[in-house]
C-alpha cells in the first residue's frame, strides 16, 4: 500500500550520485549517476545527524521522499542526467546538486517489506 502511494507521489526526477568513498587525495569519487522518482520538497528544518556525524544538529533545505535507498553523504540533484551542465561524475561541481545528510528508512505500519524513504539535504 504505501509502495504504491510513494510511486504516486513521486513524480519528479531527480539525479542521484551514490556510494561516496575517499579517494586517497582528501576529496570523494561517487558511483556514476542515476535518474530516480522522488517527490522534491524545499523546507528550512533542524534535523540530527545520524551514522558517522551521531548527534551533530544541522538545518535541512530540502526533504526528499524517495522510492529507493540512497547513501547518506552520497548527492541528489532535482532535474534529469541530460540537465547536468558540468562534470557528471563529480555533483560537487554541479549547481543545484546537494548533500544528503541524513537518510530515514522507516516501516510502514503493520509491514516488515514496505518503506518510507526520506532523504534531508
Amino acid at each position: 500500500m504505501i509502495d504504491n502511494f510513494l510511486k504516486r507521489i513521486c513524480l519528479q526526477t531527480a539525479v542521484y550520485w551514490g556510494t561516496p568513498a575517499d579517494d586517497g587525495y582528501g576529496g570523494k569519487t561517487f558511483a556514476d549517476p542515476v535518474e530516480i522518482a522522488c517527490r522534491w520538497e524545499e523546507r528550512i528544518e533542524k534535523i540530527t545527524r545520524v551514522g558517522d556525524r551521531l548527534g551533530e544538529e544541522v538545518v535541512s533545505k530540502a526533504r526528499v521522499f524517495l522510492t529507493q535507498d540512497v547513501d547518506e553523504l552520497g548527492y541528489l540533484y532535482l532535474g534529469e542526467l541530460d540537465d547536468l551542465s558540468s562534470n557528471p561524475d563529480d555533483p560537487k561541481e554541479e549547481d543545484g546538486a546537494r548533500e544528503i545528510l541524513r537518510f530515514d528508512k522507516t516501516p510502514a505500519h503493520r509491514s516488515t517489506t514496505e518503506f518510507v524513504r526520506k532523504a534531508y539535504l
